[in-house]
């Protein structure tokens, strides 16, 4: 299992994604399955996350279908949090191969998230997510270290190819070639 970690428009949709189609793997988008299920617009579309422990319930889910079809994992956007990665850390350390932090410049965010039009990416709604995602972000990765498990910062800057080009690279160096 790949964890994509990044602010908010730094590419993790799209490079895992890319990555699943470049090697089988099963791309599972926390912030997608959450919005698709139509159970937390409201609490999604004013920047403030849904409950840990309820989040956890349906990434495992999700997750638990993925392993059942024997397929590996990219996640988007999970775990969110200490208390997400707590639960990754205690239940699930022992699949998790790297964690890959997708590193972009905000005002370019900002530009990247505007442009794509979605209907909770006002810039107020952004800043939020951004001020959230930053507290969390270096706490996560130092439970999961913990454990044993790297993480690489990217740049994530440039096309999506070029931005791919990178990522790819990185899993090819930690022995898990494309």
């Amino acid at each position: 299992m790949i964890i994509l970690m990044g602010l908010a428009g730094s590419g993790k949709s799209t490079q895992g994604q890319k990555l699943a189609a470049a090697t089988g793997r099963v791309w599972l988008s926390a912030g997608q399955i959450l919005r698709e299920s139509g159970q937390f617009d409201e609490i999604l579309n004013s920047g403030n996350l849904v409950d840990d422990m309820l989040t956890v319930e349906i990434m495992a889910h999700a997750m638990a279908g993925v392993v059942r079809e024997g397929k590996n994992l990219i996640l988007d956007g999970f775990p969110r949090d200490a208390k997400q990665a707590s639960w990754m850390a205690d239940n699930i350390a022992e699949v998790i191969e790297q964690i890959i932090l997708i590193n972009v410049p905000k005002d370019e965010l900002l530009r990247r998230l505007k442009a794509r039009g979605r209907a909770d990416d006002t810039e107020e709604v952004i800043l939020q997510r951004f001020k959230i995602t930053e507290q969390n972000m270096s706490e996560n990765s130092r439970i999961l270290e913990a454990k044993g498990i790297p993480t690489v910062m990217i740049d994530g800057t440039g096309t999506p190819d070029e931005v791919f080009a990178r990522l790819a690279n990185t899993i090819a160096d930690n022995h898990n070639a494309v």
